[in-house]
């Protein structure tokens, strides 16, 4: 039997008190003093520009794995968009994420779901894990990047910033939904990726993991869900790589192309041509 990971690491009580802030100020939108239609739709395009163009385009496809390239001012957007998603600096986020497919569902995976769904969905962001000491080893490519510091380092006053200009806009209500909500659903949908799509869904290919197609992380993360397709290859700007498998960040992909501001986009062999 494994020991729990959580039983063996210290805590990280900087992320535990950050987390429960943001969780707990989250359910004053409970409040109907604080329920608007204005700021509902804040926290819904918020949600798709943070999660679907920061998190999903940029820091995963584009920046972890380079499936495809884009102009540097279009990346440094996406950049920007992921860094507003507050799940730790981009340089973090990306080194952690290559740290894991290099190791998926082994000892050195930082959410290995091995442990437990509780630990890969959240348990490991709230302690210090070895991982994280590997981090420079993977990120040489954007390490030294300008903007790329800027925003690993800034990431919490760039967020008080959009908050403000949210209380701008609409007050406490837009406050609330636009930044608490909106970080809660971007966290849990992320984390998805990480808990149950290695423990739901099929496999379709041989990946030497625990990784699932799972269709509805898939509809909550833009395209994120067909996970075992992804690990089996990683390279591929394309998850959903049977025709039921939507993957609306694939669709958009395929506009910058269109648009001429993606090149390069790499395929898995059995849709290379499609």
């Amino acid at each position: 039997m494994i020991v729990a990971t959580s039983q063996k690491l210290p805590r990280d009580w900087t992320i535990i008190v950050y987390m429960t802030l943001i969780h707990c100020l989250a359910l004053f939108a409970l409040l109907p003093s604080n329920f608007s239609w204005g700021a509902i739709s804040i926290a819904v395009l918020f949600y798709w520009i943070t999660g679907a163009l920061g998190i999903t385009l940029g820091f995963h496809r584009l920046i972890s794995h380079r499936s495809f390239e884009v102009p540097k001012w279009l990346e440094y957007f996406l950049v920007f968009c992921g860094t507003l998603a507050c799940q730790g600096g981009v340089i973090q986020w990306v080194g952690l994420h290559r740290i894991h497919h290099k190791y998926s569902d082994k000892k050195l995976d930082p959410h290995n779901s091995k442990h437990g769904f509780w630990w890969s969905h959240m348990g490991w962001i709230m302690h210090k894990i070895p991982s994280e000491r590997s981090i420079p080893l993977y990120t040489q490519d954007i390490g030294q990047d300008y903007f790329y510091k800027f925003c690993q380092i800034f990431m919490i006053p760039i967020q008080l910033l959009l908050g403000v200009f949210f209380y701008y806009l609409g007050g406490k209500p837009f406050v609330i939904w636009g930044i608490f909500v909106r970080l809660v659903a971007v966290f849990h949908f992320t984390w998805f990726v990480n808990s149950a799509t290695h423990r739901f869904g099929y496999q379709s290919y041989k990946s030497h993991d625990n990784s699932r197609n799972c269709w509805w992380v898939a509809l909550l993360t833009f395209g994120e869900g067909w996970h075992n397709n992804h690990h089996a290859y990683q390279y591929s700007a394309r998850h959903g790589i049977d025709w039921w498998e939507v993957d609306v960040t694939w669709i958009t992909i395929q506009l910058l192309q269109f648009l001429r501001l993606a090149k390069n986009v790499k395929l898995a062999p059995k849709i290379k041509n499609t």
